[in-house]
């Protein structure tokens, strides 16, 4: 096994999302979630980087896979296209394990500081 904080891959994200059972659930989401696998960096309140994948986003908030627990609370999400980065200011409000000793957490978007 490689460097145990090292980014997930999609590979990884692959085989943590097939290994989670469909659940026929409604989750009464008020908005679509779209499937996006990019690569992201979280930086914690404490000033931690975490190397990320995105699983899902929606205009309210996004889904994260890494390597090691995330304390809910606010933190600064970075994204990267090939010619633009975004940084955004997220909640983070759940963290669970799962295979692959990985996790999973989700958070809402915060607004912008003026």
């Amino acid at each position: 096994m490689g460097d145990p904080w090292s980014r997930p891959t999609v590979d990884d994200l692959r085989r943590v999302l097939e290994s989670i059972d469909v659940s026929d659930e409604n989750h009464n989401r008020s908005v679509d979630r779209l499937e996006l696998s990019v690569p992201a960096e979280v930086t914690t309140g404490r000033g931690n980087t975490i190397a990320a994948m995105t699983r899902e986003i929606s205009r309210f908030g996004v889904g994260l896979l890494h390597r090691g627990a995330i304390t809910p609370g606010d933190v600064r999400i970075k994204l990267a296209s090939d010619t633009r980065e975004f940084e955004y200011r997220v909640r983070i409000e759940w963290c669970h394990p799962c295979d692959g000793g990985m996790f999973m957490s989700g958070g809402r978007f915060l607004a912008k500081e003026n």
